[in-house]
């Protein structure tokens, strides 16, 4: 077979000239597991990219798309419909905390919160607060990569490059090794940080800000968890200052905490929540708003009968085969309890597991909650910043794929994995950290 040419691919998020010297490739991927040409198998401690939380390659999926592309492979959702997107619409809202009933489907996490934006200013126009255009998001917050999402969010390189052409500004971040470092779930200091978005309403003013977005725990910015009690109290200063609130679970949901949704996990209900990766394990694209009965009344009575009421959406908005693969995996989540399993003895496991990292030399934290966690390392002054990726590569070549952000190695396996599994995982990173300098 001839050698793969790697030229005409642009690949993303990827230093294209370093991944192109020696590219890694996946060929088949099965369970938990992945797997190279060779047949060398590598336990994926990602689930594909915080999305596959089912396990990679389920039949039953495979299946519903099939069987979906051969009865109704596509058609218009604009002024047209199919009784799966309905069907599927309803079914998801059983899982999403009461009033949040309403959904508005795209084709990913960086739609998803697209829409969630616009919805936001939709809503602040039509009950007659028009001059609400600020949005605040949180340092190290990831918001997908569209120009909304990259306004909102707080991760530098992904808006140095282009700017925040969406009105926004940040409160800080909610990471404190110094007085949380090797707390097992909630971290127990920090609720006074949610204080900063006080200040921003105080410089900006609540009647130019028209939502409030973060992610219950920041994924991307290197699973950083909220203090005890510092979503309840964004949620106060929001309602005191009508502002909405917007929970990003594009991560956090379907099952990753050990609930449906992290805000039903720490009993806080935002109100929108944006939702893609496991809510089709990955299998079709997928992106979802969940939108409150107040939100979407308000915009409904706003329109004259017979206009749009929302001019926005998507060519591929609530697909079929998309439906299709959803529905096949709430079935899965449904029948093998998956969506509260990090709660129990699992993510017990995991968690009693990652920790007993924190012995090693190279390891300054280790921070977790459900089936996601952390390991922080002491990187070296020329590596600061970039010592996760290189841990990352080495982990590769040791078996395991977890993911680099800056200083840490992150993961969040499939909620089908086993304790074996976890060891196995835990014994690979030791010997890798041990040997990192």
């Amino acid at each position: 077979m001839s050698e793969l040419n790697t030229n005409a691919f642009w690949m993303p998020f990827t230093p294209n000239r370093t991944f192109k010297a020696a590219p890694r490739i996946v060929e088949r991927a099965e369970g938990i597991y992945l797997f190279e040409k060779s047949g060398r198998k590598i336990i994926d401690a990602t689930a594909g990219l915080w999305c596959s939380n089912a396990g990679h390659c389920r039949s039953e999926i495979a299946e519903a798309i099939h069987q979906q592309a051969m009865k109704l492979d596509y058609s218009s959702i604009f002024n047209f419909g199919h009784e799966l997107g309905f069907e599927y619409a309803e079914r998801l809202v059983q899982y999403t905390p009461d009033p949040l009933n309403h959904v508005f489907f795209g084709n990913s996490g960086s739609e998803a919160v697209e829409s969630a934006l616009k919805i936001a200013l939709q809503y602040q126009r039509a009950r007659g607060k028009g001059s609400r255009t600020m949005f605040i998001g949180r340092e190290k917050g990831y918001h997908g990569v569209n120009f909304g999402g990259i306004s909102v969010g707080g991760i530098a390189p992904n808006y140095q490059s282009f700017g925040q052409p969406v009105k926004a500004n940040h409160m800080r971040h909610t990471l404190d090794i110094e007085r949380n470092a090797f707390t097992k779930g909630l971290p127990e200091h920090g609720v006074e940080m949610a204080e900063d978005l006080q200040r921003l309403v105080a410089f900006h003013g609540a009647d130019q800000i028209a939502a409030v977005i973060v992610e219950p725990f920041s994924g991307a910015g290197g699973v950083i968890l909220p203090p005890k009690g510092y979503l309840k109290r964004i949620r106060e200063i929001c309602d005191q200052h009508d502002l909405l609130l917007i929970f990003d679970e594009v991560i956090s949901g379907w099952g990753r905490l050990g609930s449906p949704f992290a805000s039903e996990e720490f009993g806080v209900t935002p109100d929108m929540i944006t939702s893609a990766k496991g809510i089709t394990n990955a299998t079709v694209p997928l992106g979802a708003v969940f939108v409150s009965d107040k939100i979407y009344k308000t915009v409904m009575d706003a329109a004259a009968e017979g206009m749009v009421e929302l001019f926005h959406g998507y060519t591929y908005s609530a697909h079929p085969v998309a439906c299709a693969a959803g529905m096949a995996t709430l079935d899965i989540y449904d029948r093998e309890g998956l969506l509260t399993r990090a709660s129990g003895d699992i993510g017990k496991h995991w968690e009693e597991a990652v920790h007993s990292l924190a012995d090693l030399d190279n390891v300054i934290d280790v921070r977790n909650y459900g089936l996601v966690a952390a390991i922080e390392l002491r990187a070296p002054d020329n590596l600061k910043g970039k010592f996760g990726g290189k841990a990352s590569a080495l982990a590769w070549d040791a078996g395991v794929m977890a993911r680099g952000i800056g200083d840490a190695l992150c993961m969040s396996p499939p909620l089908t994995i086993e304790a074996h599994e976890i060891d196995t995982i835990v014994s690979t990173l030791r010997k890798v950290i041990s040997g990192l300098s």
